[in-house]
């Protein structure tokens, strides 16, 4: 029975370290490209679009009382890019739209695998009908590495906390 040498051992734990710390923050940056491309949708080919976000079998959905059944359940990177996509730019729905993330929780599985993030999310929206609202959710998002070394969103659950109105009613910045 051989073992190994305790400065083998140690390398060998701290490349394992880096990969979780290096996949929790690919996850990380993920996220936040879809972040970016939900508040202003854009072609740069330069970087992922959507469907590039998520792997082959990934869900998207709504979960809890408020979005399950408004948002539902969706599978696929086209079926989500469909469902998401009839929101964004040029859809008349929003205005403007902007999410801010916080208080995140990345956790990447011991075998390099697989990852699990849960973030709160603040989204402010001004919509093409009228009024605006800030909204508070919950996302709980699973994410796989792939091939090429970027973490791909595996299931997105969005769960809604609280909604409430905001901005005046007046259109004019204060300067």
């Amino acid at each position: 029975m051989t073992s190994t040498p305790p400065a083998a051992h140690a390398l060998q734990s701290l490349e394992a370290r880096l990969r979780r710390l290096e996949g929790a923050q690919a996850a990380r940056s993920t996220l936040a490209r879809y972040m970016h491309l939900c508040d202003q949708p854009c072609a740069d080919s330069a970087f992922p679009q959507l469907a590039d976000l998520f792997t082959e079998d990934a869900i998207w959905e709504g979960v809890g009382p408020l979005y399950a059944g408004k948002f539902g359940r969706h599978v696929g990177p086209a079926a989500i890019v469909a469902f998401v996509g009839s929101y964004l730019a040029p859809s008349p729905h929003f205005e403007r739209n902007l999410h801010f993330l916080t208080s995140d929780q990345v956790k990447v599985a011991e075998d390099g695998a697989s990852a699990r993030g849960q973030w709160l999310m603040l989204q402010l929206s001004t919509y093409g009908a009228g009024g605006s609202e800030a909204i508070t959710a919950r996302l709980d998002v699973e994410f796989r590495p792939a091939p090429d070394g970027h973490w791909l969103i595996a299931h997105f659950r969005t769960e809604r906390l609280e909604c409430v109105p905001w901005n005046s009613p007046d259109k004019e910045a204060v300067q």
